[in-house]
């Protein structure tokens, strides 16, 4: 299997419109680069709970997501290229067709189990994965773990150069991380992929209760919920690579990148301003679309 390679990854600057014309230097951290599956994001709030999980003695990683979840497969990936047996636990009851997420985690060697939307909001486990020698990863790596391995994403940048860090958000954890680095005079702007989620800033500060940075949270762009899009959305994509060359995927970062030049083009950011967009990787959800959607 492929290695994770974080050297990678690269700090390209943006070229687009919204940015150019309204006095604004805008870079995005191609955090996707690092790896096909466990892309992104996704491996640096990883991290730390594998290296617990294997000073852990205990046998098999257990952690949870919905049909779509990028979480579910680069766990799945990462545990494959480990030798760690882990299950899913998947929100919903099982249908006879699978998405191509739970279908590729399969395929890398993940037990799916699933559970009623009921018991899994609930936290209900089955006691076959509720025991000392199962290891739980929270859903999307949420935890002090999880916002621990994403503040070292800011360690990739000189991040004293920018007056805002822009990023994608569903649980939460990679927002903490950030946070947890900013200084107070700069700006974490959070765009939130998930409908009508008004518990995320309280999700955030959970994790990162001294923030001192910053902190706006947009919930406007979430375009229908939780891996929902509309044709306005895949426009965008293949807009935005056309002019930057740069993919996108339409559950996280493109929803996030579409906020921020929405943002700049209606003055939102003041002139000077300097932003790193986070590219939080998840390409491989774009196998979901109908053939011929992208052009990339």
């Amino acid at each position: 299997m492929q290695e994770i390679k974080v050297e990678n990854i690269t700090n390209d600057s943006i070229r687009h419109p919204a940015f150019l014309e309204n006095g604004i230097v805008a870079d995005i951290l191609r955090l996707d680069k690092i790896h096909p599956v466990i892309s992104g994001n996704k491996w640096f709030k990883l991290k730390n709970y594998l290296s617990d999980f294997q000073a852990s003695g205990k046998k098999e990683i257990i952690t949870f997501g919905g049909a779509w979840s990028n979480h579910i497969v680069a766990t799945a990936s990462a545990c494959k290229q480990l030798n760690i047996p882990v299950t899913g636990i998947i929100r919903g009851e099982a249908s006879p067709t699978l998405s191509k997420t739970l279908i590729d985690a399969k395929n890398l060697g993940m037990h799916l189990h699933f559970a009623s939307r009921t018991d899994y909001k609930n936290k209900l486990i089955s006691g076959q994965f509720n025991n000392e020698s199962c290891y739980i990863i929270p859903e999307g790596g949420y935890g002090h773990l999880g916002m621990l391995g994403a503040a070292t994403i800011l360690e990739l940048v000189n991040k004293n150069q920018y007056t805002h860090v822009c990023c994608a958000a569903g649980t939460g954890t990679m927002a903490a991380g950030l946070l947890h680095k900013l200084l107070p005079e700069q700006h974490l702007e959070v765009v939130s992929v998930l409908k009508n989620f008004s518990g995320l800033e309280a999700s955030i500060l959970f994790l990162n209760p001294v923030a001192k940075a910053v902190m706006n949270i947009h919930h406007n762009f979430h375009f229908g919920g939780y891996a929902k899009h509309k044709p306005e959305l895949i426009a965008f994509m293949n807009k935005f690579y056309n002019q930057t060359k740069i993919p996108s995927d339409f559950v996280y970062s493109a929803k996030m990148i579409f906020a921020i030049t929405d943002l700049a083009y209606k003055n939102y950011f003041p002139p000077q301003s300097r932003l790193l967009l986070i590219h939080c990787g998840g390409l491989q959800g774009n196998a979901s679309l109908d053939k011929g959607s992208l052009i990339f």
